[in-house]
């Protein structure tokens, strides 16, 4: 027991020596810090002119310049009128799946009536025809036929109006 206190103050005291032989430094320090700050110091270049800014004054009316805000053509009827989703439509249970996320499976005929088979993410298939909705752009069917199923969606143009676009689901193998 006594052998082991003995290793435990010897390893202490060479601690306590290594620890303290790091302060003899401090005079190598200071004179590399005096050292430093007997350099001349050094010149600051001067900043560089600042050239004033220069005013332009947009009058599209007068230069025949089109205005940046204004497409070159209509793209739409815009938010005055033209096509436009209708609000008060209830909603159909296809146009909450996104169309990427829909797939055709086949066709069914009933009588004269031609239904189009779509499955869902989760697995459930769907009867439609057309007239119905699918897919997240108020996607109206137009057409069924042995490969696909062909919508009209209407999307934003971007600047307040709405614009249709042709789409379709085809057949997944």
């Amino acid at each position: 027991m006594n052998a082991s206190l003995i290793i435990k103050s010897s390893a202490l005291i060479a601690l306590a020596m290594l620890g303290l032989g790091g302060c003899g430094d401090a005079d190598d320090l200071d004179a590399y810090i005096n050292q430093v700050k007997a350099k001349p110091g050094g010149r600051i270049d001067p900043l560089p002119d600042i050239t004033p800014y220069e005013v332009f004054t947009y009058k599209a009316d007068i230069e025949g310049m089109r205005s940046p805000f204004m497409p070159d053509t209509p793209q739409s009827a815009g938010p005055a009128g033209g096509t436009r989703p209708d609000p008060d439509r209830p909603r159909e249970f296809l146009e909450t799946e996104p169309l990427d996320s829909l797939s055709m499976v086949g066709t069914m005929n009933i009588g004269n009536t031609a239904y189009g088979l779509v499955q869902t993410s989760d697995g459930l298939i769907h009867r439609v025809l057309p007239g119905n909705y699918m897919g997240q752009n108020d996607g109206r069917i137009v057409a069924i036929d042995e490969s696909k199923i062909t919508l009209v969606e209407i999307i934003s143009d971007g600047i307040g109006g709405y614009i249709e676009r042709d789409a379709a689901v085809s057949l997944s193998d």
